[in-house]
Formats: C-alpha cells, structure tokens, sequence
C-alpha cells in the first residue's frame, strides 16, 4: 500500500518509488527534523505530483518515470496547480518540495535527474507583518487585575498574553504542559519551535499572573506531563478556539481582519524593535532560524517611522502647508 502519507488515497505506484517516497518523509522528519505540518505540506504536494504524473503517463509511476521526466512535465504540473486555484506561495512550497525529494532521490542513488532544478520558482508576493498598535494590542490582552473571569475566559487571556508577552507563535504555547507552564518564580520557558528548534523566552510577571489565575480557576487536574491549557470538556485545546476568542475580541474592540493570533507575536516583535531592541535578540526570542525572516519588521517599523516623520517633522509640515 502506498505510504506517501497516512491518509493519502491509494496511488498505483511501483514498490520501489512508494518505499523511496516513505524513505524520504522519514528523512525528513527524524534527520532534518523537520515540522510535523511541513512534513504534511510536502507530503500533500508529492502526492498531488504523483497523481498528475499517473493521469499524464497513463500507468503508476515509478522512480525510472521520474529519472526520464523532462522540464515541460513538471512546468505543465505546475500550470494545473495554478489552473485549480494554488497561489503563488503554494506553487513555489510544492516545487521546493519537489526539489527536496529530487535531490534526495540523486544522493541515495536512486536516480539522477535535474529537470526539477531548472524550473524557476512562482515569484511570491512580498508579505510585510501586520502588527497591532501598542494600545490596540494591550486592550485584546487586558483583562485588568481585578476583572472576574470564568476559567474559560482566564485561559484564553493566558494563552493571547503568551503571544503578545512572550512572542509564541500558537502551537508553541499550546503544547506547554503543566510541569514547564510559567507560575511561581519561573522566569523563563524552554520552547521547542519550528524544526525542533529550542529557544529560551524570559516571561514577564503579568504573564506569569495569568497563566497563575487560569491554573487557579481551571477545573481539571493538569497532571504535569499533560497540557497545561485545556478546552472545556478537559482535552487539550484546540488552537482553533484561541482564533475564535480573537475574532470575538475584534468585533467588541474594533479591531481589523489582520488582528489575528499571530498578529500578537508580530506585534511582539515590532513593539520590540521600536523600543531599541536588537534585532539579533528578537530573532533568537521568536526563534527564526534565519536572521532574514526577523528583518521583515525592519521594514514595519521603517513605515512606522516615517509615518511618525510626516506628521511632526518640521520640513514635512512646512511642505505640506507651501501646498495650501
């Protein structure tokens, strides 16, 4: 049976190219230590590029199919994707995905094929972070001191002031179990982000107080090794609550479609970097691997700035009034 991914459709493919593909998950997951929604993607976009290959083929490929395959195979695959509706972020996921595979292949000797490698990547609009301002982000995790929450609404406050005070992308302050959960005199949390990546966060003492008033309220018994964070009926939370919690918080506060969870890490982030922060530091408190991702809030605060130039400036507000 196929092993492109567990829940993947019966493809016909050859023994030998199912168990290169299996091969290659597990190199991906155990050796490049790669994230278990990464591992997913590419898996999805590998089997989308099998069963294209079968239909253009007529038969189940096999890994002498994919050392013949020419440039025009995998360009007309990508069209089709774009015919169905993929953007241009997809397409060039699933041609990296494709690359990796390829390469892979050609290091274990399976084949030796680089038609993959000529194929340019789908030029991927430039995505700028989206964060809140300072007093927008403060009233979504403001619940102020002596405000009465339910348990429910005192851990959805723990979790959004993770994000915001802490920077946590929404994963990672989900999978806090109650043994590591920020209480007492812990002042810092060892993360293990994106590729298994691990990080230190220092937590700052109003995180801490939530997270404190949400273990004092919740009405489960949070063994140590279990997730600290629990949906209603006692399971772990799904981070889809957390996004449902946000957009209530938008309607009642105002807020625009931008403000999601993941805009309290951005905004983390930029916050940061307009007090002064390093940017070196705030990478290594996100946990980017690359100094390049963390420098997409350069250019956040960069408007930030100039907006901030425009309007008390004195060359600007002379200029604007010489156009009076």
């Amino acid at each position: 049976m196929p092993k492109v991914t567990p829940d993947s459709p019966d493809l016909p493919l050859s023994a030998d190219l199912d168990r290169a593909v299996a091969s290659w998950l597990a190199h991906l997951r155990h050796e490049r230590a790669a994230a278990k929604k990464t591992c997913e993607a590419y898996a999805r976009d590998v089997r989308q590029f099998l069963d294209f290959l079968q239909n253009h083929l007529g038969h189940g490929p096999c890994l002498a199919d994919l050392d013949r395959i020419e440039p025009k195979t995998v360009r007309s695959f990508l069209a089709a994707r774009r015919r169905a509706g993929a953007v241009s972020r997809s397409l060039a996921r699933t041609l990296s995905a494709l690359r990796q595979l390829f390469r892979w292949l050609e290091a274990q000797g399976l084949i030796a094929n680089r038609a993959v490698l000529q194929i340019a990547s789908p030029k991927v609009p430039h995505s700028v972070p989206k964060p809140l301002t300072v007093e927008k982000a403060a009233g979504v995790v403001d619940g102020g001191p002596g405000a009465e929450l339910d348990w429910i609404e005192a851990r959805d406050a723990a979790v959004l002031l993770l994000l915001y005070g802490a920077g946590l992308r929404i994963a990672e302050a989900l999978s806090i179990t109650a043994r590591d959960a920020p209480t007492g005199n812990r002042e810092v949390l060892r993360i293990k982000g994106k590729g298994g990546k691990e990080r230190v966060v220092p937590v700052l003492p109003v995180v801490r107080a939530a997270v404190e008033r949400y273990v004092a309220l919740c009405p489960y018994t949070l063994e140590p090794d279990d997730a600290v964070f629990r949906g209603a009926k006692g399971g772990p939370l799904s981070p889809r609550l957390i996004q449902l919690a946000m957009e209530r918080l938008r309607d009642a506060l105002g807020l625009p479609p931008t403000a999601t969870p993941h805009a309290l890490r951005h905004s983390f982030a930029t916050h940061l970097l307009s007090a002064g922060a390093d940017l070196r530091q705030i990478q290594e408190l996100l946990g980017h691997a690359s100094l390049s991702t963390t420098q997409a809030y350069t250019e956040v605060d960069r408007d930030r700035l100039l907006a901030v130039y425009d309007a008390a400036h004195p060359r600007s507000q002379n200029a604007a009034k010489s156009t009076r």
